[in-house]
């Protein structure tokens, strides 16, 4: 059979073990400014979820002008980063 035990086991601890990897890259922020990393993950948590609402005035007047474009694609890219930076906002008080 494919399907034995020992393969079910690596298809299921293959994901842990990128997470876990995943996990110890998310440390970096707590490395480089320890004291401010919670406040940091923090704002970018509520900036991911708040930011979504600055782009509608941007739809509404209209994305026609460079400067609506740029505007638009400056949130995208700061949309991203506050997802990126606050994406393990809470998640390391969970995990102890």
């Amino acid at each position: 059979m494919s399907n034995s035990p020992s393969d079910q086991d690596r298809k299921t601890t293959a994901p842990r073990e990128s997470a876990t990897g995943q996990d110890s890259a998310d440390g970096t922020l707590e490395k480089v400014v320890p004291s401010l990393a919670g406040p940091i993950r923090t704002t970018g948590f509520w900036g991911a979820i708040v930011l979504p609402i600055l782009y509608l005035p941007v739809f509404i007047t209209g994305l026609s002008t460079s400067f609506g474009a740029s505007l638009f694609l400056g949130l995208v890219v700061l949309h991203l980063l506050a997802l990126y930076v606050g994406h393990a906002h809470r998640r390391r008080e969970s995990d102890q």
